[in-house]
């Protein structure tokens, strides 16, 4: 069966942002390997010009985010949902719903709406309480108006099912294995194999990346730290004036490069994951997939993940406990040689790709009432 799918909800592809860009990349070369027709909107100012990408259709959308601020993504899923509506897709697939779910009277009415759900956005720190209150009502109308729900966690999965009686289905991130070549670390940052710590993360409060850059500063490490991330929100200028006195912290910016970013996981001594809020978040697998030692921070979508894999941390005063520990040579276990039978078995694509698409084909199987096909992961859909 040959699905005709759009994809919204995003900046775009290739990733030059995030979490759901890299999602858009890989699961719609994916499925335009398996024959599918798949097109992804972009934001008209993205880097990528072209109308198509490794055969996936590409449709730039006017994004006013860059004039007017967030209130320009309202605006660009807007535009995105006209054209979708012209397109007729089979399947339509809603990364997230923050800026998407208050126009659900514009939803193609032929296709199929399938929504993942994100994290649970409301309890984003960044956000004042009337955006908090206004994301839990977009949570509402998202469950409420897709016919179909997907989430990245067993955690989010557990949550919607409770609060909405839905079955949520659980399609977790991917990640890829590049290959351990220790050997042959190259980096233009000045650093030596393992004698430095990363982190790799948007500069939002909720991802801890102040609490652990505290801890490490308090610490009496000769190591350097390096911050992977776009430091241009007023958040992350408040870290870089903040830690800017403190010489062994590098804020390199964001990396988009992957054989970069993965020698610089690989060889790095800790990897710091700070995420707090949200899902299965694809930094975290990919450090996973380059056996990094990973300290992350203690709450119950890290431990879904990782279980007892990983050391956790919850506040600066553990970040410096660990890091000085590592000094003494305590801390490093045996723990990462989980991580690849973790990506191998749960989060690679190739298995991410197929149970997308054969969640996409029971949806459509059952909006014409035909028999659908069940997913592997969970067989009550």
């Amino acid at each position: 069966m040959t699905l005709r799918i759009g994809i919204l909800g995003t900046r775009g592809i290739p990733n030059h942002y995030g979490g759901f860009e890299q999602v858009a990349g890989y699961l719609s070369k994916g499925l335009i390997e398996k024959g599918h027709d798949v097109t992804v909107y972009n934001s008209h100012n993205h880097p990528y010009q072209q109308r198509m990408w490794n055969g996936v259709r590409i449709v730039h959308c006017y994004d006013p985010e860059y004039l007017i601020g967030t209130a320009g993504q309202f605006a660009y899923d807007f535009n995105c949902l006209i054209d979708a509506r012209k397109r007729n897709f089979d399947i339509l697939l809603l990364l997230g719903y923050t800026s998407s779910s208050i126009w659900w009277f514009l939803y193609p009415q032929d296709a199929v709406v399938i929504s993942n759900m994100d994290g649970l956005e409301w309890k984003r720190t960044k956000y004042s309480k009337p955006v908090q209150k206004f994301l839990k009502y977009a949570e509402k109308l998202a469950v409420k108006h897709s016919n179909f729900h997907i989430a990245d966690s067993v955690i989010i999965k557990q949550y919607l099912d409770e609060k909405y009686g839905i079955n949520c289905m659980y399609i977790p991130y991917g990640a890829e294995i590049f290959g351990n070549e220790k050997a042959l670390f190259q980096n233009d940052l000045g650093l030596s194999n393992q004698e430095y710590f990363l982190l790799m993360a948007r500069m939002e409060p909720e991802n801890n990346v102040e609490v652990i850059l505290d801890g490490f500063r308090d610490s009496t490490t000769d190591k350097k730290f390096v911050v992977i991330g776009d430091t241009r929100n007023k958040f992350g200028n408040y870290l870089v004036k903040k830690f800017k006195s403190d010489n062994r912290i590098c804020f390199a910016g964001s990396i988009y490069n992957k054989e970069k970013v993965q020698h610089l996981t690989s060889h790095s001594s800790i990897y710091f994951h700070g995420h707090s809020v949200g899902g299965t978040n694809p930094s975290l697998l990919e450090a996973m997939a380059e056996e990094a030692f990973i300290a992350a921070h203690d709450n119950p979508y890290n431990k879904a993940v990782l279980n007892g894999d990983a050391t956790y941390f919850s506040n600066a005063e553990d970040v410096r406990t660990l890091i000085n520990s590592v000094e003494k040579g305590d801390v490093k276990t045996c723990k990462v040689k989980s991580h690849l039978t973790k990506i191998k078995n749960q989060f690679n694509w190739q298995m991410i790709v197929e149970e997308y698409e054969q969640f996409m084909i029971s949806c459509y199987l059952k909006s014409k009432n035909e028999k659908p096909i069940y997913h592997p992961r969970y067989t009550n859909q």
